[in-house]
């Protein structure tokens, strides 16, 4: 299960965001949705993906997820148009 906003893999209940209601979103992580809302709604795609790009590295995740995460990013429900 992977984040709808930033492709973070959310299986570990802990990281899922919440609703307005307290209970765990089933779409979106923490780091990017809180009480029902984006943390950053205006955020913009381009921005997403710098964010992921610096926190990748500094997790050391491969060049190649890294590369994978990205194209993935426009076709998420937060970027979908």
């Amino acid at each position: 299960m992977f984040c709808q906003s930033c492709t973070m893999p959310i299986d570990d209940p802990a990281l899922r965001g919440t609703e307005k209601t307290g209970e765990k979103s089933e779409l979106y992580c923490k780091y990017c949705y809180s009480n029902g809302e984006f943390t950053n709604p205006s955020m913009t795609l381009a921005e997403m993906e710098n964010i992921c790009k610096e926190q990748m590295k500094k997790q050391n995740i491969p060049a190649h997820i890294l590369e994978l995460s990205l194209k993935m990013l426009p076709n998420l429900k937060r970027w979908k148009k």
